[in-house]
């Protein structure tokens, strides 16, 4: 609760930074105060808390993700302050909704209430539909900002139905009164219509098949540094609330929910890398890398006992291999009108680090040892295996296979074609950035259980 209180406050303080034109002290001050919230968040691991009648529950998972999303949040911060040094009078206002995103996200993970759970996804939903639409000038910006707001309201018309219909069959709104209840016999059916609804809403927040047709238009319109918020701390932040909401209103899955959770993430994982090996558009490929990764996120979730610890570990190094591949994409395109392929040939030779950079990152995502991504995907298949779904794990294998042939197309264009254009200056922030987002990848390849372990 600590934490979402001074999340909210820095918000606070950068919308009133602009009226007493404190500006260019909003990204510093913003970094150094979410390294300190950061440090207040360790410290309530292992000392589990409820506040105001269990609407907000602390717990090692609330603590760990949180602490997760706020590392992100830092990244996105840090990049914001070149990439929207052009547009001095809407600054202060991008870093606020960054800020008031992520108290969105803490509370998606901390609810204890399935009203706190809805308040947390509108308040994370609304922030990323005016990101989306910030480019008031760009029409690719007005769709992507439209189509993400329509249907991101309708999915979560489908979440309130659903919380709606668990309300009606149980009397309470408390996830732990729910639980309690679900463990018995006699709830109506439209309990598990309820339960059902809420699911297929969150399955659209994370871009899972059949439900993904947003992601690849609303990626390319969004402005780059959008897209990358999007695609790491949006994504992450409801895959974990995903869990938590399944974990917490029932102790086991039902055998059918697991069946249709499956078949899901087969199609997502197929969908995604299919899909990926015919797109030009950086940012497309990495919206569809972005939903197959979804699918394999999705397998954590047949195993719910045990599933924590990897969730954390695969999302962990799945959003840091995101931020760094995307503060390359960012500093590469960001004078760009385009975001193809072709704008990155010949960047080995005209930035050499930030293409190791870029090359370490898609290396990661695809599965490749040292990386933290190789050994995300061997512990979930590992976890998959022992829940009795080897042909999750089959499928798992031949979609990591089929991702290479889509990420080492950037790859080849950065070192085997000649560039188009001549090399210019890029920002030390990006560089900065990349670089400590894939050594943290890096180092959770090398120290795997120092994550793992964390939620056991």
């Amino acid at each position: 609760m600590n934490t979402l209180i001074a999340v909210s406050g820095l918000g606070i303080f950068c919308l009133l930074a602009e009226i007493i034109n404190l500006r260019k002290a909003i990204v510093p001050v913003s970094v150094v105060a979410l390294l300190a919230i950061l440090g207040l968040t360790i410290s309530e691991f292992n000392h589990p808390s409820s506040w105001y009648y269990n609407m907000i529950v602390v717990s090692n998972f609330s603590v760990a993700f949180s602490s997760l999303f706020i590392v992100l949040t830092v990244f996105l911060i840090l990049m914001s302050g070149d990439y929207y040094k052009d547009k001095p009078s809407k600054f202060s206002d991008f870093i606020a909704i960054k800020i008031f995103l992520l108290a969105g996200a803490i509370a998606m993970v901390s609810f204890g209430n399935l009203s706190m759970f809805f308040i947390g996804i509108e308040i994370l939903s609304i922030a990323l539909y005016i990101l989306a639409g910030s480019e008031r000038l760009s029409l690719l910006s007005n769709e992507a900002g439209m189509k993400y707001f329509l249907l991101g309201s309708f999915a979560s018309g489908f979440i309130l139905f659903g919380i709606c219909l668990v309300y009606g069959a149980t009397g309470y709104f408390d996830v732990a009164e729910i639980y309690e209840l679900s463990q018995g016999a006699g709830l109506p059916i439209w309990f598990y219509f309820g339960i059902t609804m809420m699911l297929i809403g969150m399955l659209f927040k994370i871009a899972a098949a059949p439900f993904h047709f947003w992601a690849p238009d609303v990626y390319e319109g969004s402005p780059t540094l959008v897209t990358a918020t999007m695609s790491t701390l949006a994504k992450v932040v409801a895959v974990a609330t995903l869990y938590k909401l399944v974990t917490g209103l029932n102790k086991e899955m039902p055998y059918s929910f697991e069946i249709a959770l499956l078949a899901v993430a087969i199609l997502t994982m197929f969908v995604g890398n299919l899909l990926a090996l015919r797109q030009e558009n950086v940012k497309r490929m990495m919206a569809f890398s972005g939903i197959s990764h979804a699918g394999f996120m999705l397998l954590a979730l047949l195993s719910l006992t045990t599933a924590a610890g990897t969730l954390f570990y695969y999302t962990a190094a799945y959003a840091l291999a995101g931020i760094a591949a995307f503060a390359v994409i960012t500093a590469v395109t960001k004078n760009k009108e385009t975001q193809n392929v072709a704008d990155f040939n010949g960047l080995g030779k005209r930035h050499p680090i930030l293409a190791a950079i870029l090359t370490m990152a898609l290396l990661s995502m695809a599965g490749i040892p040292i990386f933290a991504g190789f050994f995300a995907k061997f512990s979930l298949f590992t976890q998959t295996i022992e829940a009795g779904y080897l042909i999750a794990v089959i499928v798992g294998v031949v979609n990591s296979i089929i991702s290479i042939g889509y990420y080492f197309k950037l790859i080849l264009a950065m070192y085997n074609k000649e560039a188009d254009d001549e090399a210019t200056s890029i920002s030390w922030v990006y560089t900065l950035v990349a670089i400590v987002a894939i050594a943290l990848n890096i180092g959770m390849g090398i120290y795997p259980s120092c994550m793992m372990d964390l939620l056991k």
